[in-house]
């Protein structure tokens, strides 16, 4: 086999490893597998609460999925342990390296920076669903009285040791928890090696992600209301559009 057609292959095998996944969430969505969670957010949005959304690495992704983009709703708001820096006054060296996502005596911290409300939601991404800040971070908000979603791998959350002191993963704090379908590791497919390439998680949080907004839109148009959702910054009347929705539901992105 020349190494262009081992490309090709693994090209093709990594697209069917994504569109296997795509699929399956597409189906799970179609048939009421995801309602739960579009009711907890758009309950929180007509309560006068937005959709928090939190993750850590690579599941920051998730997050800024879901807040802030075009598309996406504007009742939302994205949480990065960045803000501890940001806004707490943790120093910035403080942040380097994958230590701090798994110190669960961050969470509360970042829980109070974050300054939830009583009518909000809490979206939590995390592929192996076991560090210490992201179950932290759910048990603050469980605290708080604020329903929570999480979106994790089953089959990797159940092979690893939790790394909070409750002995909790972030699927036995949340309310709901939606499996992402990535496997154990992340990685879908092998290319003549041992160690696996190709991670699917954040493609399918991605997607997770968008579906949950599409249904809260479809939920407010159903309604006979415009959906509160972003136009593109970078089309004529975006800013205009977002800046009078956002001063509708108290979203200052400035902070």
């Amino acid at each position: 086999m020349t190494t262009a057609t081992a490309a090709t292959t693994a090209v093709h095998d990594f697209a069917a490893a994504v569109r296997e996944r795509l699929e399956a969430l597409e189906a799970f969505a179609a048939d009421g597998g995801l309602d739960a969670s579009v009711d907890l957010i758009e309950r929180a949005i007509r309560a006068g609460g937005v959709a928090y959304a939190f993750g850590t690495g690579h599941s920051e992704a998730f997050a800024m999925e879901i807040a802030g983009r075009a598309g996406g709703l504007i009742p939302s708001k994205k949480i990065s342990l960045r803000d501890l820096s940001l806004t707490g006054g943790m120093p910035v060296a403080d942040l380097q390296g994958g230590k701090l996502e798994r110190d669960p005596g961050v969470a509360d911290r970042l829980f109070a920076l974050a300054a939830v409300g009583p009518h909000d939601v809490v979206l939590i991404a995390s592929n192996s669903g076991v560090n210490g800040s992201i179950v932290g971070f759910a048990l603050a908000a469980k605290a708080n009285g604020n329903p929570v979603i999480a979106v994790t791998s089953m089959d990797h959350t159940a092979r690893v040791e939790p790394k909070h002191p409750s002995g909790q993963r972030l699927r036995d704090v949340a309310d709901i928890a939606i499996d992402n379908l990535a496997p154990y590791g992340d990685a879908a497919i092998t290319v003549g090696a041992v160690v696996p390439v190709g991670a699917v998680s954040s493609i399918t949080a991605a997607f997770i992600a968008q579906l949950l907004t599409v249904g809260v839109a479809e939920r407010f148009v159903a309604a006979g209301e415009p959906a509160p959702l972003y136009l593109s910054a970078n089309i004529p009347g975006g800013d205009e559009h977002n800046t009078e929705l956002e001063a509708r539901y108290g979203i200052d992105r400035s902070a």
